[in-house]
């Protein structure tokens, strides 16, 4: 189904109708922002977007979507609960960002915060519940993981997962020409760094 949601998206901000302002793909469902004063009945418009995109065939998945890189530094400064996860999973700490970054995720959406991605690829070795009790303030950059996700926090805001390291990039500055560095259907990897070249990468961002 998201699947499906990511490429129908697509394909209508490729025909780049008038009367639509913004396409916006959720999980497994598809919102269009309509211009108000255009689109005096906004129901049979969709109808007929949605209908002539899916007539004219919908893109291909694999050509949705970038390849984007995040490096991430597993120490424990950075792993708030890399403890934590090594018990409810029974995997070694130090295997804990091994098994991570040795997977390739899609994202899902962008949802809860500006730039807040959502990715599928979790190895189910680090399935684990969210927090109990979410934090009030998760640090910026920091990578997390619950269920059969992980997400990367845009900026330091509140959240229940468990963080098990940070990348010194920023993931959402509204002042770029395209604010988050993620976007539906991207596929991302995390590259394990030490804190020196975390700390060099985040004085060039």
């Amino acid at each position: 189904m998201n699947e499906l949601v990511r490429r129908l998206a697509a394909a209508i901000r490729a025909a780049q109708d008038p009367h639509i302002r913004d396409v916006v793909a959720g999980l497994g469902g598809l919102a269009l922002h309509f211009v108000p004063s255009i689109a005096e009945d906004p129901v049979a418009l969709a109808d007929a977007v949605v209908a002539a995109c899916l007539k004219d065939r919908l893109p291909p998945a694999d050509k949705i979507g970038r390849d984007v890189e995040v490096p991430v530094c597993y120490e424990a400064e950075f792993a708030l609960d890399l403890e934590d996860v090594s018990q409810k999973t029974r995997v070694e700490k130090e295997k804990v960002h091994e098994i991570h970054s040795g997977g390739e995720y899609q994202v899902l959406m962008i949802g809860f915060a500006p730039g807040h991605a959502y990715m599928s690829g979790l190895n189910p070795k680090l399935s684990v519940p969210r927090r109990s009790t979410p934090r009030a303030i998760v640090p910026a950059g920091s990578v997390a993981i619950a269920n059969e996700q992980t997400v990367v926090y845009p900026y330091a805001i509140s959240g229940g997962w468990s963080v098990i390291g940070r990348t010194p990039l920023r993931v959402f500055d509204a002042r770029r020409a395209e604010p988050s560095l993620f976007a539906n259907g991207d596929r991302v990897r995390f590259r394990p760094i030490g804190k020196q070249e975390f700390l060099r990468i985040a004085a060039q961002a």
